[in-house]
């Protein structure tokens, strides 16, 4: 959606976030950065230099100083341990260094996590990031537009961080709006 609305995305996968694509979506990921950066560009007709995927540990990235930050970043889904880590500004990895100077710079940082139930401590660590200026958007999607796939309950998600981005999309309706609730109710 993003490639789509002709955004310049950078990505950056968690070691974790290789496993899960492999293991819900049986979706294999090239583990380096570059040919991860190929294959998307292609599969997903991106643009040329329109799609930039990062390790790691690329510290010389745009996304690593407030200098070339972006003006909005997603993490999603984003696990309870990372959402810890940017909570106490640990900054062990580019995700979590990208998302701590989006935070020092004052921009736009978008939190999706998928956990639950959710602890004291994953709850306590999502208000600190709030008072930071995150949003915390939970992958909990609405039933109201009458999903028929797990298609449809991911696009309720996407939707919701694309309104969160200002970006048009043609996902879904908002609430109120046709299409949104079942005729007569």
């Amino acid at each position: 959606m993003l490639l789509a609305a002709d955004v310049q995305v950078f990505l950056m996968i968690s070691k974790a976030a290789y496993v899960v694509a492999a293991t819900e979506a049986n979706i294999k990921l090239p583990g380096q950065a570059a040919r991860l950066q190929q294959v998307l560009t292609e599969s997903l007709s991106a643009s040329p230099d329109q799609l930039r995927v990062y390790g790691r540990e690329d510290w010389l990235s745009p996304v690593a100083s407030g200098s070339g930050s972006p003006n909005s970043m997603v993490v999603c889904p984003c696990s309870t341990g990372t959402l810890s880590a940017l909570a106490v500004g640990a900054s062990d990895n580019l995700i979590e260094r990208a998302a701590d100077v989006v935070l020092k710079e004052r921009k736009q940082l978008i939190l999706v996590p998928r956990e639950t139930p959710l602890s004291v401590i994953h709850l306590e660590n999502m208000l600190k990031l709030a008072q930071m200026g995150a949003v915390i958007l939970p992958a909990s999607p609405g039933f109201y537009h009458k999903p028929q796939s797990i298609a449809d309950q991911i696009d309720f998600i996407v939707a919701r961080i694309l309104n969160h981005l200002g970006l048009a999309h043609e996902l879904m309706p908002g609430w109120g709006r046709e299409g949104s609730t079942p005729a007569g109710e």
